[in-house]
């Protein structure tokens, strides 16, 4: 294996990983309301379509980057669902959506 072929390897390997911090944010704030479903969902069906090329390649790289980021972005797709509140909307958001409205009640 040259070095160039390493260093692919290990950052196969090391790029999933930066979902990690992601996953902790959600479960510690037990709110993923900043994360968009259909992005999150979208990401993910390109992975889950994406893995039987990564499975079958004979190129360690590619394969290794596949099953690392499909475990972990699956993790997050998890997270994300998990911790979604349906029909939520920030505060900031719905005083927002109603113009002239106040926080104080008069």
């Amino acid at each position: 294996m040259s070095v160039l072929e390493l260093v692919s390897l290990v950052c196969a390997v090391l790029m999933p990983l930066f979902n990690i911090p992601l996953i902790m944010k959600i479960i510690k704030r037990k709110s993923s309301e900043d994360i968009s479903l259909v992005w999150a969902l979208g990401i993910w069906v390109c992975i889950l379509l994406m893995a039987p090329s990564g499975f079958q390649s004979k190129d360690i790289v590619w394969r290794t980057f596949n099953i690392t980021n499909l475990v972990l972005f699956t993790a997050v797709v998890f997270c994300v669902l998990k911790y979604h509140k349906p029909g939520f909307r920030s505060a900031k958001s719905a005083q927002a959506a109603r113009p002239g409205a106040t926080d104080s009640i008069a």
